[in-house]
């Protein structure tokens, strides 16, 4: 078992490793390690606490270790020292004497004799001294960054915008790992159904409270199951689910997925739409619209049409006016996601935002010709930013005197409204990921 450990450890670290030399994604690292060495059960998820948890609390991390290092690390040093202290920091049920014998092997294995010396030296030196106390920053934003690691850049903005009590809030609940949810498919089953065959393949789930298609995950992982597997339903995270709602379709319609990958909502629309009509999914990269067919597949719906193609050329392919709906789930800079991604936070810059906000606005300006007049456009986002959110759909409107604003239709048990024709959702609301969503109608 101790051998065991020791090499959930090593595989942490490769992640973290790759993640900070190669920008990688630290969910598709950490899939792709899951598969490679067969982990199962409590190795998995011990790897996905150590993996996420050191990335997610970096800053944290490097304030606690500072007065502790006396002289320039070796970067690979360096992170293992931060993993071990988050074990021995934020993780209870692991005993710090065994956090340190591990790390110590991992440090003889990798460097030598010294580089285990001073590994062994810090960490009990930490042990017998206590971390410094955030107390003692005095200037709040820097505290804040410090205290959730997020980048002072990022606090300062959304203090800017929202406040420093949400901004507080949404900073401590991105530190928490989100609950799984999933979409039931209507078109072949019912919520009651999914729950009752879930309880018999061991999995616990329950009705969400807010949306009335989902379910949220209790025990066990949804996407293991035969449920799954039989298209029962779809993982997907419920503030996304919103966004099928405010597209008000009915049967029958015609409805365009502008960038569509990975294609929750494209089979959400499919399914509403009950084996009527048609979904037309775009999306830039074959590789991903192959994923989406597999995924029209496994849910069983015949309605569903993929193109590779960039949605910005989209009107030179398809007919102006031709569509009953349209979604733009437009590429935005991702921080509503920080507690699936959290590397996102320190990947990303104010000048990220600046250029992706251009990129939104040339997908709009082009599909919204060929929304058919008395249809709907919607644009939505996973961020909580209000210049790529709020600033992108007023800018969309001052342009574009063929639309107005078309009030949102959302699910009732939702705890929080729409103002008019926008909704900005913050991962504390109910925990769902940060999200916005706004709908036009053409006149």
């Amino acid at each position: 078992m101790d051998n065991q450990m020791k090499n959930v450890r090593e595989a942490a670290l490769e992640i973290i490793e790759a993640v900070e030399k190669n920008q990688s994604y630290s969910n598709l690292l950490l899939n792709d390690t899951i598969k490679k060495y067969h982990m199962t059960g409590p190795d998995a998820a011990l790897l996905t606490e150590l993996t996420y948890g050191t990335i997610q609390r970096k800053l944290t991390l490097d304030y606690y270790l500072k007065p502790f290092i006396k002289k320039k690390l070796e970067q690979w040093v360096r992170l293992l020292l931060r993993l071990s202290l988050y074990q021995m920091v934020f993780l209870d049920k692991i005993p710090d004497r065994a956090v340190i014998h591990q790390s110590v092997e991992i440090a003889k294995k990798r460097g030598h004799k010294g580089i285990a010396g001073l590994v062994n030296g810090v960490l009990r030196s930490v042990q017998r001294e206590g971390v410094p106390s955030l107390e003692e920053i005095k200037d709040p934003i820097h505290r804040l960054s410090i205290e959730t690691s997020h980048p002072e850049w990022l606090i300062k903005r959304w203090v800017h915008q929202y406040g420093y009590e949400q901004t507080r809030r949404m900073c401590k609940e991105n530190l928490l790992a989100p609950v799984q949810t999933a979409r039931v498919n209507e078109t072949i089953t019912n919520r009651r159904e999914v729950i009752e065959k879930l309880q018999s393949e061991g999995v616990t789930a329950v009705p969400s409270p807010v949306i009335p298609i989902s379910i949220r995950a209790v025990k066990g992982n949804l996407a293991h199951t035969e449920a799954f597997r039989k298209g029962l339903f779809t993982i997907q995270d419920e503030s996304s689910m919103i966004v099928a709602f405010a597209l008000e379709i009915e049967p029958g319609m015609r409805v365009l997925d502008a960038c569509a990958a990975p294609g929750g909502k494209t089979t959400h629309i499919a399914e509403i739409l009950n084996h009527t009509g048609s979904v037309t999914a775009l999306d830039l990269h074959a590789h991903k619209v192959n994923l989406m067919m597999d995924q029209v597949k496994r849910l069983h719906l015949n309605n569903v049409e993929t193109r590779v193609l960039d949605s910005r050329k989209a009107g030179d392919v398809f007919e102006h006016e031709s569509f009953d709906r349209v979604l733009v789930d437009a590429p935005c800079s991702g921080l509503g996601v920080l507690r699936r991604k959290p590397d996102i936070k320190y990947s990303k810059s104010e000048e990220d935002i600046y250029s992706l906000k251009s990129v939104q606005k040339d997908i709009l300006d082009t599909v919204s010709q060929l929304v058919k007049p008395g249809g709907i456009l919607v644009f939505s986002t996973c961020t909580v930013d209000k210049e790529e959110n709020v600033e992108t759909a007023a800018q969309f409107l001052s342009d574009h005197a063929e639309f107005t604003e078309n009030p949102l239709n959302i699910p009732e048990g939702l705890p929080i409204k729409a103002d008019r024709h926008i909704l900005q959702v913050f991962p504390q609301d109910f925990g769902g990921d940060g999200f916005f969503i706004s709908a036009f109608r053409k006149k």
